[in-house]
């Protein structure tokens, strides 16, 4: 389940090391390896959730039903022949490891975008749409009006 995560553990996460760019380009280079990284935490972070939703619902289809019963389980690429009292367990340690992950990368997640934004306010690097999408909005709301002519 760790080895899903694709980085490693919490040290990582405390120190982010930059190398010191020497040009304009590495710069850039850096900053859109940074955002990269952010995005490819928030696809991970909302993969494992849909995830940890779907162990959910298997949970709450497996409460009702007598710990007896037979039931079926996918590990790996084999289907196997459990009862409810054997799989629901396993289903909830599995959740339960997975909401664990999901706060890992949450931090990690929180550590490089303050590392990221840092960045791009030492550099001063500005993301086309991000500052100057405010004013264009202020501008079209405030020109918007009705025309009345005179009688």
């Amino acid at each position: 389940m760790a080895d899903q995560a694709g980085g490693s553990g919490g040290a990582e996460a405390q120190q982010v090391e930059l190398p010191v760019p020497e040009s304009h380009d590495d710069i850039l280079r850096i900053f859109n390896a940074m955002r990269d990284q952010v995005n490819q935490l928030w696809r991970k972070i909302n993969e494992l959730d849909i995830e940890k939703q779907e162990h959910g619902l298997v949970l709450s289809a497996l409460q009702p039903m007598d710990d007896s019963r037979k039931c079926f389980r996918l590990i790996g690429d084999v289907l196997v022949e459990r009862t409810v009292g054997e799989v629901a367990p396993a289903v909830s340690r599995n959740q339960d490891g997975i909401a664990q992950l999901i706060d890992k990368l949450q931090e990690q997640l929180s550590v490089r975008k303050k590392v990221m934004s840092e960045f791009q306010a030492k550099y001063k690097i500005q993301v086309k749409g991000q500052g100057g999408q405010e004013t264009q909005q202020g501008q079209a709301q405030g020109s918007q009006g009705v025309l009345v002519g005179e009688s």
